[in-house]
């Protein structure tokens, strides 16, 4: 993993977490422990989902990069929906409180995705490297 890899995924893991935190004590002091659980089940579940995003697009920018832009929307489509459809399948689950696990999983999704695009607009990755073994005249 290149270190502008590591950088991006640490900066935007650890604002989903403290965000999943937050969700995890305000849903404690409303709804109690079934509202704490539920939040850290969604935002757990927003960071294994982003992450493993992250690895795929890194693997697919290694070997296949003229198919980078495509798998990037393929990869955040996909993992939107499968967001969804664990949303909806565990919407009337009784392990949790559904709400708390439904807020604090678009609140992390929101914060995982705005981090991201900050993370991007602040690297300074090179789109062109420059030819090292050339010396100027």
């Amino acid at each position: 993993m290149q270190s502008n890899d590591v950088r991006t995924l640490l900066h935007c893991a650890l604002p989903t977490v403290a965000a999943g935190m937050v969700g995890v004590a305000v849903s404690a002091a409303v709804v109690g422990s079934k509202g704490a659980l539920g939040a850290a089940f969604g935002t757990l579940l927003v960071v294994l989902f982003m992450v493993s995003g992250l690895m795929v697009l890194q693997r697919t920018a290694r070997s296949l990069p003229h198919l980078f832009q495509m798998m990037g929307l393929l990869v955040y489509t996909t993992q939107i929906l499968l967001l969804m459809v664990v949303l909806t399948a565990l919407r009337s689950s009784s392990a949790f409180n559904p709400k708390c696990f439904a807020f604090t999983l678009l609140a992390a999704t929101l914060v995982w995705i705005a981090a991201q695009v900050r993370s991007h607009m602040k690297a300074k990755v090179l789109y062109v490297e420059p030819d090292t073994a050339r010396t100027p005249s």
